[in-house]
């Protein structure tokens, strides 16, 4: 079965990450869902922000927890991943609005109104100075669309199994992930996850452990695994069955599978 196609900060191999210039353009590449990470600011928005600083993606030494919105919106979050863009003179006219910080307010609207479904992906970042608030923010936001119940197209995403656990208290219908990051924590983990939680190994961990996938699949949880970039990744993935793979590619990661679907048929 082909798995979903997960844009991971969106189409960021070739955008700046969490912009919505990414997430357009991951849209218009056939993403079958996006993936976010989510922080609050000083002033309780949630914004699309990966580092808990701003150094190398906006270029400044300020924390997002302490800066609020109208700050952080200043800021360019886009011309670091091509800072010769200034020098060309061929190139068209760019929207600013897809350049600055994006808040997840904005995302799920883009989702919503968007002409065909797409899945949403949201990892909440932890360890923070908001704790908990990070999670019931995001829940409220969920609410004001709608898919804070079961059916929701919305996933939550954390290393934290505290941060999940919160979620599962708030939403109890919202599909809950648990992120693992070394295969050695596998045996603890495994006593930890909710009878319907998916894991999310890292593809690294897979090709480095390869009885970890195999450990996993026979639990009975279903994986959903990141950052899946290459064919070599793509092909484990499809010999675990893992049913979605987030990708900085999704593109070149759809085309991948088209392909291989060709050769099948």
């Amino acid at each position: 079965m082909r798995p979903q196609v997960v844009a991971h900060r969106g189409a960021s191999y070739e955008n700046a990450e969490h912009t919505l210039g990414a997430y357009i353009a991951a849209l218009d590449a056939g993403a079958d869902a996006l993936e976010c990470d989510v922080r609050l600011t000083a002033d309780g928005h949630l914004v699309c922000v990966h580092d808990r600083d701003l150094r190398r993606t906006a270029r400044t030494r300020g924390l997002v927890s302490t800066m609020e919105l109208a700050e952080l919106d200043e800021l360019d979050f886009a011309s670091w991943k091509n800072p010769w863009a200034d020098l060309d003179d061929e190139a068209p006219a760019r929207d600013e609005r897809l350049d600055r910080v994006l808040t997840l307010r904005t995302l799920l609207e883009t989702v919503t109104d968007y002409e065909r479904p797409v899945e949403l992906a949201i990892e909440t970042k932890h360890p923070t100075r908001y704790g908990g608030l990070v999670e019931r923010r995001l829940v409220e936001e969920l609410r004001r669309v709608g898919w804070d119940r079961p059916g929701s197209p919305v996933r939550v995403m954390s290393f934290s199994w505290t941060a999940l656990q919160r979620l599962e208290r708030l939403a109890p219908g919202v599909q809950l992930v648990l992120l693992i990051e070394h295969a050695r924590h596998w045996p603890f983990l495994r006593r930890l996850l909710g009878d319907d939680w998916l894991v999310g190994p890292g593809i690294g961990e897979l090709m480095e452990h390869p009885r970890l996938g195999r450990r996993i699949t026979r639990s009975g949880h279903d994986m959903h695994v990141w950052t899946v970039n290459t064919p070599a990744e793509l092909e484990r993935c499809l010999e675990l069955g893992v049913k979605a793979v987030i990708t900085d590619r999704p593109a070149y990661v759809q085309d991948l599978l088209d392909r291989r679907g060709e050769i099948n048929h």
